[in-house]
């Protein structure tokens, strides 16, 4: 399988980057240094979104955007080496990771330098990503906001639709964990305490998820 991203020539770069000159330059220690040997093949710089190649202003926050393609040696996204990259790379990027004729996206929500969270596909998930914007920074939250659930997407702002989805997040996280404690505890009291916290969690999600209907 494949995936297009329909960029124009122009914000073609395909160049290949040395996966030392990341690890080298941050300093690092060894134990992500074979992150980097033994889980990624190859890094290649594949595009730049920014005035010059693609015809749409900058903003302050946002002025360029990098998309780079990670070769990988196995089926599996090495968070690690994405945040020594997002750490080297003072842009915006989008990430576009492949594993033999697999293919996957991922993008952090990044702040300056520090990612504050990653988002990512499924393998082979085929993403509609919409380059257009009235500057780099709209055209940034469209990217990010593609890996949201269609129903957030649907919000027009970008750091409620964000908010949200991270809300949700962390509500089911929590209702499986509860879950859990449930079928292991033998203490009736601390069942039904926990019970009731489950309870009130699910109560709070279902009420965040009335509201995108």
């Amino acid at each position: 399988m494949n995936y297009e991203l329909g960029l124009p020539g122009k914000a073609l770069v395909d160049k290949f980057i040395a996966k030392s000159k990341f690890y080298e330059k941050a300093n690092l220690g060894s134990k992500i240094q074979n992150e980097f040997v033994n889980k990624v093949q190859r890094i290649t710089w594949k595009y730049k979104l920014a005035e010059d190649t693609l015809g749409i202003s900058k903003s302050e926050n946002v002025t360029e955007i990098q998309i780079f393609e990670l070769e990988l040696k196995e089926q599996n996204i090495p968070k690690s080496v994405l945040k020594v990259i997002d750490r080297s790379i003072p842009y915006k990027i989008l990430f576009v990771f492949r594993f033999k004729d697999s293919f996957a996206y991922g993008i952090g929500l990044k702040s300056n330098d520090a990612v504050e969270n990653y988002y990512f596909s499924d393998w082979n998930q085929s993403i509609s990503f919409d380059f257009n914007g009235t500057n780099l920074e709209k055209v940034y939250q469209k990217l990010v906001k593609a890996f949201l659930p269609e129903e957030i997407q649907k919000k027009n702002d970008f750091e409620e639709a964000i908010t949200l989805d991270a809300k949700i997040k962390e509500l089911e996280k929590d209702i499986i964990l509860l879950e859990n404690r449930i079928r292991k505890e033998k203490q009736f009291n601390r069942k039904v305490d926990t019970n009731k916290t489950l309870l009130q969690k699910k109560k709070e999600l279902n009420s965040l998820k009335r509201k995108l209907i």
